[in-house]
């Protein structure tokens, strides 16, 4: 049967997209996750896979055309499959839509008078933050109940599959209500907050509420004061009744308390690692009766088995789901050489003389590969099912180490960019890596990727291409040891790298022409600055 695949809502405050490039054109066949297209919204061009198997048997819309959220994208179905009847009355279907999406999840767009809400109320729920999100986590309140909210204030921060996001308010008002505590998980469309007037009784609008994979009644999550003790939030050990209170009370979430149902888990097992032990979706997802009964092995009296359980952030699940199709779609191999860093290590001491200028390594491989890549567009480029894209362009994607894994901040036209700019540019979006603040589009674009583990004193190592990006640059540390000069053993500095390549895109030829060119710009730094 014929699905409808309408233009999706990509960012939460996108009300129309436009279709940057076709992926796939009119009787190719669709596998679910392939990219149909890439759609540019108000934020950023994202990629946009499908939900559904068959063959794409209609395009709505064209390439560089716009269109409101909700209105006929494509329809897949079977071959030969007619669809004349599905798009003829795809306007009334998709204006049918867009009144139930903005009745459950437009907050700005919600109405009163059908949801039964006193006047001046706005039910706020969990926003889909980003293409791929179906559940958030709330990092951060940056508000609690009785503040007064303005217009475009921020709520709170939102951690999804991709990144840690500021959630702005859409509306005025006193926050008379918040559904999901700090720790707290949930699916797109539930319950987050309430705003309306102040002193406006919201108990029956919050204890009613209901949308899919929430449930009716939200409880309150319990102060300090009410409980035994503070368990860490990422550790899950042997049973204990620290999420529980003085009076035997287990304080648990309504979803966790109904999964737990599900599945007949008893929760006096169970060990919260919501706020104050509250017991929350992910622990019961991730409970095992290992976990909670560890004992002493009958043979083993000197020993007990134990283990911590930490559970997998949005981040880390992107962040696997990513690498694997990578390492797994993408046939790697592996460049590798040793540069002589003895001109550079000379050229940065000078250039660092200057006053108020510091610049590293890192940035000096940046600028270079940048302009490198100015000269090797093979290995600037991208693999799609029917063409390469050679990019002319160099925005060059720098990875940086979180706690929740890794982030890939991208600098814009490298290659145009001075030393001390991209110095920088590198600083500023490591900090706001670390503090969870990237935006998403400071996060997009990228063509080609720098990992440099040289400050951990790894010496050598492979990385893993970041798709769509066709190739990886490895950057292991300086290190001292003797060399051969004119004949003569001598101490020098040098340092490995290793090229990662997609064989799709780019040859062994082509892979290691690029590195001869990095190499004159590494070993003879002053040639960038020409």
């Amino acid at each position: 049967m014929a699905e409808i695949i309408n233009m999706p809502r990509l960012s939460d405050t996108m009300e129309e997209g436009t279709v940057a490039a076709w992926l796939k054109k009119v009787g190719d066949k669709i596998e679910e996750g392939d990219i149909l297209a890439e759609i540019e919204t108000d934020k950023a061009t994202m990629e946009f896979e499908s939900f559904h198997e068959g063959v794409l048997l209609y395009i709505g819309i064209q390439e560089g055309e716009t269109t409101k959220v909700d209105e006929l994208l494509a329809i897949i179905g079977e071959e030969g499959e007619d669809v004349s009847a599905l798009i003829s009355g795809a306007k009334e279907d998709a204006s049918k839509e867009e009144e139930k999406e903005e009745a459950t999840t437009e907050v700005e767009s919600a109405s009163n008078e059908d949801q039964d809400l006193p006047e001046g109320v706005i039910v706020v729920t969990m926003p889909r933050l980003s293409d791929t999100m179906e559940e958030g986590t709330v990092a951060t309140w940056l508000k609690k109940i009785g503040d007064v909210i303005e217009e475009g204030d921020i709520l709170a921060e939102i951690e999804t599959d991709k990144a840690t996001m500021e959630f702005e308010s859409f509306q005025s008002g006193t926050l008379l209500y918040i559904g999901l505590e700090e720790g707290d998980t949930a699916k797109v469309d539930a319950l987050l907050a309430i705003i309306g007037p102040k002193g406006t009784d919201v108990s029956g609008i919050a204890k009613n509420f209901n949308s899919e994979g929430t449930t009716d009644k939200k409880e309150e999550a319990p102060k300090p004061a009410e409980t035994k003790k503070e368990v860490s939030k990422a550790v899950v050990s042997s049973t204990s009744s620290s999420n529980s209170n003085a009076n035997g009370r287990v304080f648990v979430s309504p979803l966790a308390k109904k999964m737990a149902d599900e599945k007949g888990i008893n929760l006096a097992q169970v060990q919260g690692s919501g706020e104050n032990g509250r017991i929350v979706k992910r622990d019961i997802e991730n409970y095992t009766p290992a976990a909670a009964t560890a004992s002493v092995g009958k043979f083993v009296p000197t020993g007990q088995e134990d283990f911590d359980e930490v559970p997998n952030s949005n981040m880390r699940k992107a962040i696997a789901k990513n690498l694997a199709k990578s390492k797994f779609t993408a046939p790697h191999y592996y460049l590798n050489v040793e540069f002589d860093m003895e001109n550079a290590i000379a050229f940065r001491k000078q250039y660092n003389s200057i006053p108020d200028i510091k610049i590293s390594y890192n940035d000096m491989i940046v600028k270079a590969c940048a302009l490198a890549l100015k000269q090797h567009p093979q290995v600037n480029s991208q693999w799609f099912d029917d063409r390469m894209q050679l990019n002319n362009h160099v925005h060059i994607g720098v990875a940086v180490a979180v706690p929740d894994g890794l982030l890939v901040p991208v600098v814009k036209f490298a290659n145009e960019q001075s030393l001390p700019q991209i110095g920088a540019a590198v600083r500023e979006y490591a900090g706001k890596a670390r503090n969870k603040k990237l935006a998403l589009d400071e996060m997009e674009g990228s063509t080609f990727t720098i990992s440099n583990l040289g400050m951990f004193g790894i010496e050598s190592f492979t990385s893993i291409i970041n798709q769509p990006n066709s190739a990886i640059l490895s950057v292991g540390n300086i290190v001292e040891k003797p060399v051969v000069k004119e004949g003569q053993i001598v101490v020098g500095n040098t340092m490995k790298l290793t090229l990662a390549c997609d064989h799709r895109t780019v040859d062994g030829a082509t892979g290691s022409l690029f590195l001869q060119t990095l190499k004159g710009y590494i070993e003879n730094p002053v040639t960038m600055l020409v």
